[in-house]
């Protein structure tokens, strides 16, 4: 396992759509910046609840959190918020819990990053460092 600091940006997804059907103009598109931790130890996408204010997400669901110490609790599921790290750009569901903003491994898979424990950052995959590409089989 490994965890790594970054930037990332996180965008309300609905926003973008609404501005894609000429419902909304890009300036209203809800955004928050961040240095998020990327640990690949986890696997979902956190956001604090005031995170998930300053966006505008709504809650639609809820999932069990699974915490390393074996604690599990119910917590509530937003619906899609886009994450750009690096350039690369993404669209999960994100869990609302703790603190700070994490980036687990389902983000990492899709934008084909890894994190370079000896230097404490993340970098797209070495094979392929210009472009995305996700495995399908």
């Amino acid at each position: 396992m490994g965890e790594a600091r970054v930037q990332v940006k996180l965008i309300n997804a609905g926003d973008e759509v609404m501005v894609r059907r000429g419902l909304m103009i890009e300036t209203q598109v809800r955004t928050y910046e961040a240095i998020a931790l990327v640990d690949s130890g986890a696997v979902s996408t956190v956001l604090p609840v005031e995170v998930s204010r300053k966006l505008g997400l709504v809650t639609v669901d809820q999932r069990v959190a699974q915490y390393a110490i074996g604690y599990q609790e119910v917590v509530d599921l937003t619906e899609p918020v886009a994450i750009v790290i690096n350039g690369r750009k993404t669209v999960e569901q994100t869990m609302i819990l703790g603190d700070e903003v994490l980036i687990g491994q389902t983000v990492l898979e899709t934008l084909d990053l890894h994190i370079d424990c000896a230097n404490h950052r993340v970098i797209p995959n070495p094979a392929h460092p210009d472009q995305t590409v996700n495995k399908v089989k």
